[in-house]
C-alpha cells in the first residue's frame, strides 16, 4: 500500500510527455495535416531545452526554449508541407532525421551533465487524500499543464467556433476554401501548436523525467504519440487513456527488469512498442482503421489562382 503513491507518480511522470505530444499531433491531424516529424521535434526540444537550462541555470527557461525549438522545427515542416505543398509523409520523415542529427550536434557538450529537479506544486487538502493524493496533487507544474491542455484542447475542438473551423478545414479543405476560410493559416497555426507541444514534451524528458541529456533519449516516444492519435480515433479521452496505459507499461517493464524475473531485458524494453503495434493491428482487424481521421488528412492544399 505504501508503494501505490510512488508507482502512480512514476506512471504519471512517464505518461506526461506522451499526453502532451499526442495532444499536439491530435490538433494537427484534426486540421488535415499528417506530421510524422514529432520525434524530431521532441528530440530538439529535449536537446535545446536542456542546453538552455544549463546555460541560463533555469529549468523553467529550458522548458520555454524547448517549446520554441519544437515550434521552429514545426515551422520548417510547414514551410515545405504547407507553403510548397510537398508530400507530408516524406517531409515529416525528413524533419525527424534532421532533428535527430541536429539535436545530437547541439547537445554533445551537455552529455552527462545533471540538472536539479523541478520543484513540486502541492495542492492543499487534496494532497492529503490517502493513496492517490500525493500522486495526483503533488506534482511538477508541467503535469498540471498537461491536464489543462487536455481540457483546453477538448473544449476548443468541440465547443468553440475556432474548433469548428479547424475541423472543417481538416474534413474538406476545398469546401472550406470555397466558404472563404483561411485554410493555410488554420493549418499553419495547428502545426505550430503541435510543434510547441512536441518541444515541451521533449524538454520534459530531459529536464524532469531523466534530468540529463543523451542522444536519442526520446527512444521512439514521438512514434508512440502518433500511434496513440490513431488509437484514439478522434477522441481526446481515448488518447489520454492510451497515454497513461503506455506510461504504465513503460514503468512495469522497468520494475520487471529491476526484479530480475528471468525475462531478457531486451524483450522488456521493447514491450511498449510491441503494445503499440498490437493496438494498431487490433484496430485494423476490427475494421476501425482511419475511423475519426479527418477527410483531407495528408492531402496538400494549393489554393486556386
Amino acid at each position: 500500500m505504501e508503494l501505490i503513491p510512488l508507482i502512480l507518480t512514476t506512471i504519471i511522470t512517464a505518461a506526461t510527455p506522451l499526453v502532451i505530444a499526442a495532444l499536439g499531433e491530435h490538433v494537427v491531424e484534426r486540421a488535415g495535416v499528417l506530421n510524422l516529424g514529432v520525434e524530431g521535434m521532441m528530440i530538439m526540444g529535449a536537446s535545446l531545452g536542456f542546453a538552455g537550462a544549463v546555460v541560463l541555470d533555469s529549468s523553467l527557461a529550458g522548458l520555454m526554449i524547448g517549446m520554441a525549438a519544437g515550434m521552429a522545427m514545426a515551422g520548417v515542416f510547414a514551410l515545405f508541407a504547407l507553403g510548397l505543398a510537398t508530400n507530408q509523409v516524406a517531409t515529416g520523415l525528413a524533419v525527424t532525421i534532421l532533428g535527430l542529427g541536429l539535436a545530437g550536434l547541439i547537445g554533445q557538450s551537455f552529455v552527462g551533465m545533471p540538472r536539479p529537479p523541478i520543484g513540486l506544486v502541492t495542492i492543499p487538502l487534496l494532497a492529503d487524500i490517502p493513496l492517490i493524493g500525493p500522486a495526483l496533487f503533488r506534482q511538477d507544474i508541467v503535469v498540471y499543464l498537461s491536464v489543462a491542455l487536455i481540457l483546453g484542447v477538448s473544449f476548443v475542438l468541440t465547443r468553440t467556433r475556432a474548433g469548428l473551423i479547424l475541423r472543417g478545414v481538416g474534413e474538406s479543405h476545398g469546401s472550406a476554401h470555397a466558404l472563404g476560410l483561411p485554410v493555410l493559416k488554420v493549418r499553419l497555426m495547428a502545426v505550430l501548436f503541435g510543434g510547441l507541444c512536441a518541444g515541451l514534451a521533449g524538454a520534459y524528458l530531459s529536464l524532469v523525467y531523466t534530468r540529463f541529456w543523451s542522444p536519442g533519449m526520446t527512444a521512439g516516444r514521438g512514434w508512440i504519440a502518433l500511434a496513440l492519435v490513431v488509437f484514439a480515433g478522434g477522441r481526446v479521452w481515448r488518447l489520454v487513456a492510451g497515454s497513461y496505459l503506455f506510461g504504465a507499461i513503460m514503468i512495469a517493464q522497468l520494475h520487471a527488469q529491476a526484479g530480475a524475473i528471468g525475462i531478457p531485458s531486451q524483450f522488456l524494453s521493447m514491450l511498449p512498442y510491441l503494445m503499440t503495434i498490437a493496438a494498431l493491428v487490433v484496430l485494423s482487424l476490427a475494421g476501425r482503421r482511419g475511423v475519426g481521421a479527418a477527410g483531407s488528412l495528408g492531402q496538400p492544399f494549393v489554393p486556386d489562382r
